[in-house]
């Protein structure tokens, strides 16, 4: 291997064989030695610099080789070949011989006494090759100085499979470095303020948008009616056994556990509002939460009374400061309804649960009084038969809410009991009535105020005698309106509400289909804002004229739902086109001049239609703000008549006979200009260009024309007339279309000054004007 590479090496020819073995030696050579090579390395940098792809790869060539020569060292280092024992001391001239050859530098002179380089790319590689050789013959030289003189040379068949186990070696130990490394993660006990650290709880909840909190209260509000409802169950009823005791002292411990997450690791950390402002530092919260009265019921409702257990024996009532946490049950509720499309349903089903709850503490009380006056002692008493829970139950339905057909009292304390019972239910029974009918009268108020509107307007309609498919078409529009939008007008309602956030509504509901009308792109964006809070919505019924022809436009449309119909033709019922939602019509009317154009086609709702309509008064009161918008916009509208105009003149209406003749052609723009004139002035102009006109052609005549005069009268014919030029008199080129067949045929003879030109006007149909050029001859003097 090594005498390869001693070829590949002699092809640099590198100068200072024998003075590279006294280097070696010499401590003076060996800085030399150094200072050559920084050399090198400096030419081997700027070489890199030239040739940027080549660099990629001459570095992960470098790695490669670099990494198998230490494999291949390592390996022959440590398993010397035992079968050429001589081997050793056979190869240790020819290493001395490289090391010699490789420790030479190339001096800068043998670039210019060498031959010139051809290639650069082969050059650099050749120059990475010497220094790579000269560095491993340096490790070489230091492990025979050291003593080991093992032969580095190994057979090709087995340098490979050594390489390859060294590989699986240290991927093996690498899968098991990792293999134990799960293992430490998965089984290894991390302590609990780790797993409480990686929680990573936010240092501010916003108890208002964040849903995570809502699911916290809605466990917190789960252990809370556990202990409401529980409590009074097990302090009376015998439920509670001591075969069942560990289980209700697992889910108390459950339900406290709760409690106290919530007050330290939760309340501490919500939101407040201050002066206005959003407090979010940490210990602010925490200083405000403690401060609060809030804290203090939930402090209270966490004493651990529960050791009284070990003096007085398992009794719930001293759990009965857990219901002091009620702050969270009505928190949770309120932030329900803030978010349920349907509120008033949960008020209903909270308010049944309150009825509910009162009818389960009555049970509790009943089953206790019985109790203590002795189970079946009297009539009024619980008996003892059948479930005991749903006994008492139906007896406090029937006395809490006085329905009556209960045994009458007989002690007492019956007496007194039930006098209060009746009391109680009385008040409590008629404030979860009142309750309820405010729940439901609030979830129909929109629909009584429909109901009370369309009866005004039926009564109304009744009262002047409308007719009845009029009624039936208003009837129609009110229950569209209410299916649609449950409610009659939407600015009623967005008028209670700030300014911002009408505008946000807006922009949700209406930007997209306001952003796509070519009129108003390239405008400012807070007009745009500013006309969304202007729109104004509109409900068509089917067969609706939105607008008419003929009518003054004063106001554009903007389809936001459903279809409108565009009508023409001679009879006006031909649909020219059908406009689907994101439509706009009528926007030239906003910007045009003189108090607004006239429609000019009948725009029909086909089936419901939901339009946005803006006025003009109101885009001019919105653009006396914006003047750089207001240029656009003019500009635009222009551009936008001009096409309307341009439309209009290209396909007049023709009718009757008139269609059985081409279309005339277009009036000459010399004829527009003379119109445009004073009438006498611009016929006497035509009068002087036609003498000068003459004049000139009779100079003409009299100079060149007297031989083809002659020339023509030998063959006796008079002379054809020349056409004339069109270059020296633009009069000669009027022509009408109106003009009679006789006067468009009549030509001017040359050379003569007996004759006179008439030019009259006549007005025809149509308003239209007719040209008569007429020429007649000078009478003789």
């Amino acid at each position: 291997m090594f005498k390869s590479l001693t070829i590949k090496f002699n092809k640099v020819t590198p100068i200072g064989k024998n003075d590279g073995n006294e280097q070696g030696s010499h401590p003076s050579n060996q800085s030399q030695l150094s200072t050559k090579q920084e050399e090198n390395k400096s030419e081997k940098k700027s070489l890199e610099t030239k040739m940027t792809p080549v660099t990629l790869e001459e570095s992960h060539t470098k790695m490669q080789d670099e990494t198998s020569e230490k494999n291949s060292f390592r390996d022959l280092t440590t398993n010397p070949n035992p079968q050429n024992p001589t081997e050793p001391t056979r190869t240790m001239p020819e290493q001395k011989e490289i090391g010699t050859e490789e420790e030479g530098p190339i001096s800068p002179k043998s670039k210019t006494l060498g031959a010139p380089v051809i290639n650069e790319y082969a050059d650099a590689q050749l120059r990475n090759l010497v220094r790579r050789m000269r560095q491993r013959t340096l490790v070489y030289k230091r492990k025979l100085v050291e003593g080991d003189i093992s032969s580095p040379e190994a057979s090709p068949q087995a340098a490979k499979p050594v390489a390859v186990s060294s590989t699986q070696e240290s991927n093996a130990k690498l899968t098991k470095e990792q293999y134990y490394s799960m293992l430490c993660c998965k089984f290894q006990k991390m302590p609990l303020t780790e797993y409480l650290k990686r929680i990573k709880l936010p240092s501010s909840i916003d108890s208002y948008s964040d849903r995570l909190y809502l699911l916290w209260l809605l466990l917190v509000t789960l252990a809370y009616n556990w202990n409401c409802w529980l409590i009074p169950l097990r302090l009376v009823f015998p439920y509670q056994t001591p075969g069942n005791a560990p289980y209700w002292l697992i889910t108390d411990t459950v339900c406290d556990i709760v409690y106290l997450c919530d007050m330290l690791f939760i309340q501490p950390r919500l939101q407040f509002v201050r002066g206005g402002d959003i407090i979010v530092d940490a210990n602010e919260l925490k200083r405000h939460y403690r401060s609060s009265p809030k804290f203090q019921l939930d402090v209270a409702s966490v004493i651990p009374f529960d050791v009284f257990y070990l003096f007085f024996g398992f009794n719930p009532i001293f759990r009965t400061n857990r219901i002091l946490k009620y702050t969270s049950f009505f928190e949770f509720n309120h932030h329900l309804e803030s978010i349920m499309d349907k509120a008033y349903i949960y008020r209903v089903i909270r308010t049944t649960g309150y009825l509910l709850f009162a009818l389960h503490i009555n049970a509790c009380i009943y089953y206790w009084a019985s109790n203590y006056e002795g189970i079946g002692t009297t009539r009024w008493v619980y008996d003892g038969e059948g479930n005991k829970y749903l006994r008492c139950y139906y007896w406090a339905v029937r006395s809490l809410i006085t329905i009556g057909g209960l045994p009458e009292p007989e002690t007492l304390f019956e007496v007194v009991f039930q006098l209060l019972n009746f009391f109680s239910g009385v008040f409590v029974f008629s404030s979860l009535i009142g309750q309820m009918r405010d729940v439901i009268g609030a979830a129909t108020a929109n629909q009584n105020y429909f109901r009370a509107c369309m009866d005004q307007t039926t009564a109304y309609m009744n009262n002047y005698s409308i007719p009845k498919s009029v009624q039936n078409r208003v009837r129609t529009w009110y229950e569209y309106t209410w299916a649609s939008q449950r409610m009659l007008d939407e600015s009623d309602l967005l008028k209670t509400l700030p300014t911002t956030v009408q505008l946000a509504l807006a922009v949700d509901m209406n930007f997209s289909i306001i952003s796509k009308v070519d009129l108003f792109k390239g405008c400012d964006t807070q007009m745009i804002y500013d006309m969304l809070l202007r729109l104004k919505s509109t409900i068509y019924l089917p067969g609706d004229f939105v607008c008419k022809k003929g009518e003054i436009g004063k106001e554009m449309h903007i389809i936001k739902q459903g279809e409108v119909q565009v009508l023409g033709g001679p009879d006006g019922a031909q649909v020219l086109v059908t406009l689907k939602a994101g439509a706009v019509f009528g926007e030239i009317s906003l910007l045009a001049a003189g108090g607004g154009n006239r429609r000019t086609a009948n725009v029909v709702a086909h089936g419901f239609a939901n339009l946005l309509t803006l006025d003009k008064k109101t885009l001019q009161e919105i653009l006396r703000h914006y003047p750089d918008s207001e240029k656009v916009l003019m500009k635009k509208a222009r551009v936008l008549l001009k096409q309307k105009t341009k439309g209009a003149e290209a396909t007049p209406p023709r009718k009757e006979l008139a269609l059985l003749f081409p279309p005339k052609e277009e009036t000459p723009k010399l004829f527009k200009t003379l119109l445009r004139s004073a009438g006498k002035a611009s016929l006497a102009r035509l009068l002087n260009l036609k003498s000068e006109q003459t004049a000139q052609e009779k100079r003409e005549n009299t100079e060149g024309g007297e031989g083809k005069r002659k020339e023509y009268e030998d063959k006796g014919r008079e002379p054809a007339e020349e056409p004339p030029d069109r270059s020296k008199c633009t009069a000669s080129s009027i022509t009408m279309e109106e003009k009679p067949l006789s006067i468009k045929r009549a030509v001017l003879p040359r050379g003569t000054t007996r004759q006179s030109l008439i030019i009259s006007m006549t007005p025809a149909e149509a308003g239209e004007e007719v040209l008569t050029i007429e020429v007649k001859e000078k009478a003789k003097q």
